[in-house]
């Protein structure tokens, strides 16, 4: 009986119990009190162009949520390129979503880490990283280094629970724009697009 009660529970907040191990564990690299809600995880995937042909790049999917979100706006797994850090999550993410192209890697290091496709386009970046985390210069970088996977035009979405945006302007290298400000999260987020062109 007291296993069946465990089974159920794990399976029903086995996502939450996984994050919290994870927060415990490395909270740098998880930075957020809470998942990202599914909510702010659709907005985000809302800017995707399902009709573009090119793959989705997903940063930071923790816990598969945004991931959800991608393939509910209509992104066929095998469309999906998601670089995760931690081995718990990625491991996880391997076994809950099948067919999608996880890679265990580091995000500020996509050269390395998506070295098997160097010349690979995509219609869009979605972030999940706790970039307030990091130093500026190498949320730039990060930023940068998107930008140049993504045709003129197309967007970085980042989320991030600053009051403004967690990259600094730089009106000769990219535009930000703020796209949206998420009550329905905990912590409240803001959604940021940076674009090129």
């Amino acid at each position: 009986m007291a296993l069946r009660i465990k089974q159920k529970l794990e399976r029903k907040f086995g996502d939450e119990i996984r994050f919290f191990r994870g927060l415990m564990d490395k909270p740098k690299a998880v930075g957020a009190i809470m998942p990202t809600s599914s909510y702010t995880a659709r907005k985000m995937a809302s800017v995707i162009n399902p009709d573009s042909g090119l793959p989705v790049l997903e940063l930071g999917p923790g816990t598969g949520v945004i991931t959800k979100a991608i393939l509910a706006r209509g992104i066929a797994p095998e469309k999906i390129w998601s670089v995760e850090y931690s081995v718990d999550f990625f491991q996880h993410l391997v076994e809950q979503y099948p067919g999608v192209n996880f890679v265990h890697g580091d995000a500020f290091n996509l050269d390395d880490t998506l070295s098997h496709l160097p010349d690979q386009k995509f219609d869009a970046a979605i972030s999940g990283i706790p970039l307030l985390n990091f130093p500026m210069h190498m949320r730039v970088r990060l930023l940068e280094s998107l930008l140049d996977r993504l045709p003129p035009g197309r967007p970085v979405v980042q989320f991030s629970y600053g009051p403004v945006s967690p990259i600094c302007a730089q009106p000769d290298r990219y535009h930000i724009q703020h796209f949206d400000f998420v009550m329905r999260n905990i912590p409240p987020a803001q959604i940021w697009l940076y674009r090129r062109g």
